[in-house]
């Protein structure tokens, strides 16, 4: 693994959090907190998601941050049908322990990260689930040809995990957004759910989603971004990049819209996985302004 601060991941900023339109942001009244998680991830290089988790850190401000201690090792599947699973339960009790009343931004790390975050804020709220992300993760054990939870990761948000994983989102309020790599499990479990499932070219303009969000019955907002929900034209640092996706600006469109309905009670950030520093900071600057938009 890149030492990221030997390199120069942790620094003064050099992209400061923005707006659109280039304004800066001080995002004073969110928290961030930091899990580069690697083990729930299907990738052969999977130790890059520790790497990028790092470098969005980076930028964050210190005092906001806090940072959660990952197990270097793979972990075991404790019997069960998800791989790394007793290293992935003590991020996930890591993460629980670090969150607070606040808003907060979990920054990973693989999608799995988001879990404890979700459950957090639906503990005494009717939340929306804006799930972006270029893969549906709704497998289970049974149907995962990979066993990595990071591919189960919205199915377990919905309550169908493992145990000791299974999220509180409710299914008529969560919104897939962005997908464009769903199994065929998955399009079958989708064809009886009550998830809405909004392609990217139906989120260029975001009206529709926001209007589905703003009548789902919701009174808070849960956003989730994994990095690949963009085009590969927009970013190069993520594991499996998907053609066809967003762009940043029409990310954190929707984003912007989606919080002028419902107030943002947490999110998630997930899936950066640079191949080397330097190109860690050719994505810096568009993954910023989705934290801009986030905070």
């Amino acid at each position: 693994m890149t030492s990221w601060k030997r390199a120069g991941a942790t620094r003064t900023p050099a992209h400061p959090i923005g707006d659109d339109c280039g304004r800066t942001r001080h995002p004073d009244m969110t928290a961030f907190v930091i899990a580069p998680q690697w083990q729930g991830s299907p990738a052969a290089r999977a130790l890059l998601l520790a790497d990028g988790a790092e470098a969005i850190a980076g930028d964050l401000p210190r005092a906001r941050t806090v940072r959660v201690d990952v197990a270097h090792e793979a972990g075991d599947s404790l019997g069960t049908g998800v791989r790394r699973l007793s290293a992935i339960m003590r991020t996930r009790e890591a993460i629980r322990e670090a969150l607070t009343d606040e808003a907060t931004v979990v920054v990973g790390g693989d999608c799995s990260v988001a879990l404890p975050g979700i459950e957090h804020v639906a503990r005494d709220r009717r939340i929306a689930l804006v799930w972006f992300d270029a893969h549906a993760d709704l497998h289970v054990p049974e149907t995962s040809a990979s066993h990595a939870y990071s591919g189960m990761a919205l199915r377990a948000a919905l309550g169908d995990g493992e145990g000791a994983l299974t999220g509180a989102a409710s299914p008529d309020r969560t919104f897939l957004v962005g997908a464009r790599s769903i199994d065929e499990a998955e399009a079958g479990f989708l064809a009886d759910s009550s998830i809405r499932v909004f392609p990217t070219g139906e989120v260029t303009d975001s009206a529709e989603l926001v209007r589905a969000v703003a009548e789902s019955g919701a009174d808070a907002l849960y956003v989730h971004v994994d990095l690949d929900v963009l085009d590969p034209a927009a970013i190069t640092g993520v594991s499996d990049a998907v053609p066809f996706g967003l762009n940043v600006s029409t990310l954190t469109g929707a984003i912007a819209a989606l919080r002028q309905v419902l107030p943002l009670v947490g999110a998630s950030l997930t899936g950066f996985a640079p191949s080397t520093p330097a190109a860690a900071v050719d994505d810096l600057g568009g993954i910023l302004r989705i934290v801009g938009a986030l905070a």
